[in-house]
């Protein structure tokens, strides 16, 4: 079938990067030498072959140590994977004088508050604001979308990434405000799906830690509409 317009969508595939030490204790950042542990690479050569069977475009990942580890594991365990590609893009937020801190003691910081209730007015001392975290994250989606559509009808891509990036990708894809952003939870190698069609985005998935793959990859051109009724899903 030829591709139109309106039936031409990029498949984005989020994973967040498995466990390490400081997963839940401290906000690693763009802290250098921070490696997956045990568990997340368990984690992330499950993922990895349960996301086997699908033919991935691309494979891109936050130029963080975690990510790329993460990612290479996923592309391991791929009959064929492309070659992995670096974006700083989607690497996480710079949290500044955050960095490496608890998260016990952080959560004590007249900052916090702001981090949780009103995110879009959070900067982070030596850092970046999670607006801008955002921005550039959503900006390099909208790039890799018309990097491969201009090759593929229907690309299906990965990119490994940090909880906070996945969630504002999200909430945009979801029409979301970031102050939203925080309603999204993003646990460990979680896989989220978001499918970008001419009309609009397509939430396919979010958080997901197990099951079928199945639907990933459309099997035809992929509609822009919503269908009415909720439909039966795609086997």
């Amino acid at each position: 079938m030829a591709r139109t317009p309106s039936t031409a969508a990029a498949t984005l595939l989020l994973v967040r990067h498995g466990l390490t030490a400081a997963t839940g204790q401290t906000l690693a950042g763009w802290t250098p030498g921070v490696h997956l542990d045990e568990r997340g690479r368990a984690q992330a050569a499950a993922l990895g072959a349960r996301l086997a069977s699908v033919r991935l475009d691309a494979i891109v990942t936050s130029p963080l140590e975690r990510c790329v580890e993460t990612a290479q594991l996923i592309a391991d365990a791929a009959a064929q994977a492309p070659p992995l590609t670096v974006d700083k893009r989607f690497g996480e937020c710079r949290y500044g004088e955050w960095t490496g801190r608890r998260l016990d003691e952080l959560a004590e910081d007249p900052l916090w508050p702001v981090v949780q209730a009103h995110p879009s007015a959070a900067r982070f001392p030596g850092g970046e604001s999670l607006a801008e975290t955002a921005h550039r994250a959503v900006s390099a989606v909208r790039d890799h979308n018309a990097r491969l559509l201009a090759d593929h009808d229907t690309p299906v891509y990965l990119v490994c990434s940090h909880g906070d990036v996945i969630k504002a990708i999200v909430a945009d894809a979801l029409g979301l405000h970031l102050d939203q952003f925080q309603r999204i939870q993003v646990d460990p190698c979680s896989l989220s799906a978001v499918r970008y069609t001419a009309l609009r985005p397509f939430l396919l998935r979010v958080n997901d830690l197990g099951g079928t793959t199945a639907g990933l990859r459309p099997a035809d051109a992929a509609s822009g509409d919503a269908v009415v009724g909720g439909g039966a899903g795609e086997g």
